[in-house]
């Protein structure tokens, strides 16, 4: 999927994982976040990423000209979960529509795990 923002100009297209990637980054500069996480689909088993792999934590569906951001995170032990992804909510709805202009519909949290 690759966003496309059209202007007197010209046309600025936006690769899928450039999205995904600033998605990841805003996400980890989140007090509490200190891991993004992911499903594999042949087992089931949650593995831990690191920055080099921030796109496997985030997905991204388009609904019509918005975004729709899903996050899979993991939290540190000890800090509210509530309030950590609310600001995760926040600051990635932020950080995605100053830095590419695209509107955000909504961005889901998931809490895969809590890391001591």
């Amino acid at each position: 999927m690759e966003c496309k923002i059209k202007n007197d100009i010209g046309t600025i297209s936006i690769s899928e994982e450039v999205l995904l990637k600033l998605v990841g980054y805003a996400a980890l500069e989140c007090y509490g976040i200190v891991a993004m996480s992911s499903k594999r689909a042949t087992d089931g088993l949650v593995e831990w990423l690191g920055r080099e792999n921030l796109a496997r934590g985030v997905q991204i569906h388009a609904a019509g000209d918005m975004l729709d951001v899903d996050l899979f995170v993991i939290v540190e032990y000890g800090v509210s979960i509530s309030t950590v992804c609310k600001t995760a909510v926040d600051t990635v709805r932020y950080k995605l529509e100053s830095m590419t202009g695209i509107k955000v519909r909504k961005v889901t949290v998931t809490v895969e795990g809590v890391r001591v």
